[in-house]
């Protein structure tokens, strides 16, 4: 489970708090990594999504009760320790090491000195950011170079790895590329979430594609088999007679990858257009059409 600490997001180190001063505190933080303030500042446009999830959870009083639960035995802990030994240590009056070290007790003296200098290992933060894909390179897999800006300001690349069926908005994990802990502890991860786009020509919803598909007139009217190209193949797609515009026809098993090992379908919706500049032959046949016809679309408004 992915462990963020939201109150260190808002520069606080406590979860004792009221709810005015965790606003307090989200505005301050907000105003200091607004992007307006920090324009070309990659790490700030980062750090405000952070502080904005972080505001998000900690102002809800459910998710803030659910949230503390984690923050108590992870941070929490940590910080009770370091308090308990501070206290230890500021309880060790001058008096009593005088007389620790004329009953010869220097020994312990030096051992309880070592430990309170021994401070726990930290895990570096998590790093976490975005990148956009086509919808082929989700489906077939493939491999993005991203560039990220460290701590220290320097450009750092990393080579990801697109797995063939990636789900929108799921997360690539690249390890112990995050922030470096602290006193020996581990480094944090880099965290990618991956976000297929929606293009004018596909949409991806679920396990399914949607795409639209513009006929002619005459080929609502008299019915045709158009082919279309998707995801590296040749789909026959078979428009009836008298097909309306808007009307949408499902091809099974031949949308996106699902978790099963499947697809899902092919959504496509039809489209009737005319052309903007019809030829005089064509307007005489629609004239000579206007006459013989008797549907009245408008009928049912009567």
């Amino acid at each position: 489970m992915i462990f963020k600490d939201y109150y260190k997001m808002l520069g606080l180190d406590t979860n004792k708090l009221e709810m005015d001063e965790i606003k307090t505190a989200y505005r301050e933080q907000a105003k200091k990594y607004h992007p307006d303030v920090n324009i070309g500042d990659e790490n700030a446009e980062e750090r405000i999504k952070d502080i904005n999830e972080a505001y998000n959870i900690l102002s809800n009083p459910v998710t803030r009760k659910k949230y503390d639960r984690l923050w108590n035995s992870r941070i929490g802990k940590i910080k009770a320790k370091a308090i308990k030994e501070q206290n230890k240590k500021e309880a060790i009056s001058p008096k009593g090491e005088i007389i620790r070290i004329l009953f010869g007790k220097t020994e312990n003296v030096q051992i309880h000195k070592n430990k309170e200098n021994i401070k726990s290992p930290i895990q570096g933060e998590n790093v976490e950011t975005e990148i956009q894909i086509s919808l082929e390179d989700a489906f077939f897999g493939s491999k993005k170079d991203i560039s990220l800006r460290t701590v220290s300001g320097k450009m750092k690349k990393f080579e990801v790895t697109i797995p063939a069926g990636i789900r929108d908005g799921e997360k690539l994990r690249l390890i112990g590329q995050g922030l470096p802990g602290e006193n020996g502890g581990k480094n944090g991860d880099l965290l990618i979430r991956i976000n297929i786009n929606k293009t004018d020509k596909y949409k991806l919803v679920g396990d399914d594609i949607y795409t639209e598909l513009c006929v002619t007139p005459w080929e609502a009217v008299l019915g045709t088999k158009i082919n279309i190209d998707i995801l590296g193949e040749t789909i026959g797609v078979y428009i009836p007679q008298g097909t309306t515009t808007g009307e949408k026809i499902k091809i099974l098993g031949k949308g996106y990858k699902n978790t099963k090992g499947g697809r899902g379908n092919l959504v496509i919706t039809v489209k009737i257009m005319l052309s903007k500049a019809i030829p005089n032959q064509e307007i005489e046949l629609y004239k000579k059409l206007a006459k013989i016809s008797k549907f009245n679309p408008r009928k049912e408004y009567k």
